[in-house]
């Protein structure tokens, strides 16, 4: 029998080891887990940015916001977070992030199940 410590990567993982990407206008992610159960990115949007009003069918997420400010949009109201605050999003919540500051915002998004394929906008089945 197999011990859960035998399946788990023992390595450290940063922005320097993780698998980046971009989105948006200028935006960037880092996979820091990326599995079958559960993901977890750390994000970068410059000032102005924002992604796109979604919501996803399976995936709940939480954003915790590590350095500067966002606004999150959720069903038609409008939540501010600065560093050291988070917010938990269900299934079938509709949800944007939004930098309005001055400044560059970095965040976690922790997706479980993973996000990815699973976003809804305006009707339409997007990645």
């Amino acid at each position: 029998m197999e011990d859960s410590c035998s399946k788990m990567h023992m390595g450290s993982v940063s922005r320097a080891t993780a698998e980046h990407y971009t989105w948006g206008h200028d935006c960037d992610g880092w996979h820091l887990v990326r599995d079958e159960q559960l993901s977890v990115i750390e994000e970068q949007m410059p000032p102005g940015t924002s992604e796109v009003l979604h919501y996803h069918e399976r995936a709940q997420q939480f954003f915790f916001v590590l350095s500067g400010e966002a606004v999150m949009d959720v069903d038609g109201r409008q939540v501010r977070l600065t560093a050291r605050e988070g917010l938990h999003i269900l299934p079938g919540i509709r949800h944007q992030i939004r930098n309005v500051s001055k400044e560059p915002v970095h965040f976690l998004v922790i997706s479980q199940p993973p996000s990815h394929g699973d976003r809804v906008i305006e009707g339409t089945a997007n990645d």
